[in-house]
Formats: structure tokens, C-alpha cells, sequence
């Protein structure tokens, strides 16, 4: 007798789909993401297929979830996976699809638990014996600036305390996708709100120096925006993807990701301060390649852009790159390249131009301006910035990629502690913050 299956939501999905067996089913569930993703090497094996028809399976990837989603129609937690606990309570519980009075009472208390929007019941659109989950403007607007908040909660803060929240957010919006009832042009706007969410949660987990997962969900976020056509959710995606292929050593895929984002900005004829941040990638990429012809020539593109203005087209999310960022950048591009005089100039200046609603940017900017001084062989400036960053940490700035960077300037300044005293307590000071 055959074994009778653990997850008997995914098994009665795929015998419905006429996949009478686990291999038919990974190839059809492989068929239907490569359309999805546009990825035509995508592919479920057979093995993760029988993992997920086990008794536990685990929560999947985003590749994979999209590819389930276009396979059968449905997310993953109406398919028998059980998704992950959450800060501030668990995921949404799954209620039996036949019992939409307790299935709409799950909704309540997860959205509760995390501190997401309190969807009410449309008295317009309740029948007797039926209580629908019905999703509107009001609830469009709440889902934004919740999305918002997290991204200046970010900027200020940092991401190392931001990404389970976000991601929580996110799985209640697919979950509003999947399950809601609402018209055609309120599905679109929770799609792009979807998308948002996901990119920023990959920035999150970037700064949070978790960078596999930001990887995933970046590329989950890039998926979404050629799936829905949203030019501007690209456009950022690969932006961000780039300002992280910087950091992990890999300047060529940086400047083809920024060049890349520039193809879908001029798409949709982004504004200049959009194109002033792919700018700024692209020079970041080259400098991190040792490229000062081509890293010069895109600081100056950069600039040229930046000083056209802002737009009332400008997207929230390039609303960050302000003078004092921009310069920031530049002098980033300017240590990368050995420059480290002229570096110090530039993110000196940058650090007194931030304000504090870009707290975190400006703990960075000293970092690197720390850095910078030691090579150019000025300790002073380069222990004051270091204190200045950690004043910063101690005022609840929670970003591991400034930790990081930090941890460089303890190790430059390691030479020189023996026979300098404030190198020597600065070094104990970043001891005590980093370790």
C-alpha cells in the first residue's frame, strides 16, 4: 500500500492538476515558475518536491513560492506549508477554506499581532452566514505608509531590528492577495505594495549583513516587477542589488546591475535624482574595480543629474539622496580608488551635512571617514569619526553593515595602538561595541 502522503493540501493540489506522481509534479511546478520567473533554468528537483509532501514541510523559498503560486494559483500556506513564527506573534493561521467566519477571525488576530491594519468587515458586502474579508482604499493607504514607516524606521536606525517585522508585513499583504476580496484595480495597487515590501526587506537583510537572504528577495522583488510590469520597482531592485554586489566583491555585476536599472529608468523616463542614484551605482562598481577613468566620468554624470533637482515625479525611495548622501558616496568611490586625502574631504563634509532623519547613512559616512583618515595617516580625525559612529550606535542605531565597516577601522588602527594612546583607547572603545 502506498504511503498516504504528509501534506495532503500539496497532494490533493497536484492529483486536482492531474500530476499522479511526485516527478509529474516537479516538472510541472518547474514549468510554471520558468514562465513566471523568465528564468529558463529554473527548476524544482524531485527531492524538494517529496520534502515539501512531507509531514513538515518548510516554509519555501521566494523563487520557489512564486513558482507554487503560478503552479496551482494559490500561496504556499493554502498548500500545506506552515510559515515561519514572526516577531510579535505567529504567521497568520490558516483557517479551513470552507469556514470563512473562522478563517476572517485568523486574519484579525494575526494582522493584531503584528501590529498591521485592522480590516473590518464590509457591512455593504456581508450576507447572512458569511463574513468576507473585503479590502479598500482605506486599508490600501494604512498597507503604504506602514510600508513607508518601515523604510524611515530604516534610514534612522538601521535594518538588524527591521527585517522580521517587514517580513511580516509582507506575508500579511500576500496573504490579503491570496485570500482577500477586492476589484481589480485594488488587487494591482496590493501587488505593487507586495513588491515594495519585498525589496525593502531585501535591503533590510542587506544591512543586516544577512545576505543570502537579501539575494532571495531581491530577486523575489525583481520577479514581481517583470511579472507586474512595475518599471520603477525594477529600477530600484537592481539598484539595490548593485549597491550589494559592491559589498560582496563583485564590481563587475554591480556596474552591469546599475547599468541595467538605467535601461528600465529610461523606460519609464525616471526622474533626475533616479538617475543620479544608478549614476552614483555605476561609479561605486568601477571603483571598487580600480576604474578611475569610468568611476569619474559616472561621479560627474551623478552630479550633473543631481543638480537638476528634485521632481514631483521622484519615488519615495530615492528621497535618501540628498546633498550630503551623494557627497557621502562619492567620497566612498574616492577611498575605493586609493584617493584617500580627497575621500577624507568629501566625507567629512558629508558628515556634517546629514540630518538626523539619516542617521544611519551618516554612522556609514564616518566609518568609511575613519578609514579613510588612517590611510592618509591622519589618527586624529580618524578616532574622532570612530567615536562619533559609536556615539551614534549607543543612541540605538542597529545596522551590522556599519558594524562591519567599523571592525576595518579597529584593524587599521591596530598598528598604531602601541605607541598611541588615543588609537589605543579608541581601539578598546570598538572592542567593547563590535565584538
Amino acid at each position: 500500500m502506498a504511503k498516504a502522503p504528509g501534506n495532503e493540501a500539496l497532494f490533493a493540489a497536484r492529483i486536482s492538476k492531474g500530476w499522479f506522481s511526485q516527478d509529474s509534479a516537479a516538472e510541472g511546478i518547474s514549468a510554471a515558475g520558468r514562465g513566471a520567473l523568465h528564468d529558463s533554468a529554473f527548476e524544482v528537483s524531485v527531492r524538494t518536491y517529496r520534502r515539501w509532501e512531507s509531514a513538515t514541510p518548510g516554509w519555501p523559498q521566494p523563487h520557489h513560492a512564486t513558482a507554487l503560486r503560478a503552479a496551482f494559483g494559490k500561496g504556499p500556506q493554502y498548500l500545506g506549508f506552515q510559515p515561519p513564527a514572526t516577531l510579535g506573534g505567529e504567521a497568520p493561521a490558516v483557517a479551513q477554506e470552507n469556514d470563512p467566519v473562522k478563517r476572517r477571525s485568523a486574519l484579525f488576530g494575526a494582522g493584531a499581532a503584528v501590529g498591521l491594519p485592522w480590516l473590518t468587515p464590509s457591512r455593504a458586502s456581508t450576507r447572512p452566514g458569511l463574513t468576507e474579508v473585503r479590502v479598500g482604499e482605506d486599508e490600501v493607504h494604512e498597507l503604504k505608509e506602514a510600508a513607508a514607516d518601515l523604510d524611515a524606521i530604516d534610514q534612522r536606525f538601521g535594518g538588524d531590528r527591521l527585517w522580521r517585522t517587514a517580513r511580516s508585513h509582507l506575508m500579511w499583504v500576500q496573504h490579503l492577495i491570496d485570500e482577500g476580496t477586492y476589484p481589480e484595480e485594488i488587487g494591482a495597487e496590493l501587488h505593487q505594495i507586495s513588491g515594495q515590501l519585498t525589496t525593502s526587506l531585501g535591503w533590510f537583510c542587506y544591512d543586516a549583513n544577512r545576505q543570502e537572504e537579501a539575494r532571495l528577495y531581491f530577486s523575489e522583488a525583481l520577479n514581481t516587477a517583470l511579472l507586474e510590469n512595475d518599471l520603477p520597482l525594477a529600477t530600484r531592485t537592481l539598484s539595490n542589488m548593485s549597491r550589494q554586489s559592491v559589498d560582496l566583491g563583485k564590481p563587475r555585476e554591480a556596474v552591469r546591475l546599475a547599468k541595467l536599472a538605467g535601461q528600465h529608468a529610461a523606460s519609464w523616463s525616471a526622474p533626475p535624482r533616479v538617475n543620479a542614484m544608478l549614476a552614483i551605482r555605476t561609479a561605486q562598481g568601477y571603483s571598487r574595480a580600480g576604474d578611475e577613468l569610468n568611476a569619474s566620468t559616472a561621479i560627474r554624470r551623478a552630479w550633473r543629474h543631481f543638480d537638476q533637482g528634485p521632481s514631483d515625479r521622484d519615488p519615495e525611495w530615492v528621497h535618501f539622496l540628498n546633498e550630503a548622501e551623494l557627497v557621502c558616496l562619492e567620497g566612498m568611490c574616492r577611498s575605493d580608488l586609493g584617493q584617500h586625502r580627497r575621500a577624507v574631504r568629501l566625507l567629512e563634509r558629508s558628515a556634517t551635512l546629514q540630518d538626523i532623519q539619516h542617521s544611519r547613512n551618516r554612522g556609514m559616512c564616518l566609518a568609511r571617514l575613519a578609514t579613510a583618515a588612517v590611510e592618509d595617516r591622519d589618527l586624529d580625525r580618524s578616532v574622532s569619526a570612530a567615536r562619533e559612529s559609536l556615539r551614534l550606535i549607543d543612541g540605538g542605531q542597529a545596522s551590522t553593515r556599519n558594524r562591519l565597516q567599523l571592525v576595518v577601522v579597529r584593524d587599521s588602527l591596530t598598528p598604531y595602538g602601541s605607541r598611541d594612546g588615543q588609537a589605543r583607547d579608541t581601539i578598546e572603545l570598538l572592542n567593547q561595541h563590535i565584538a
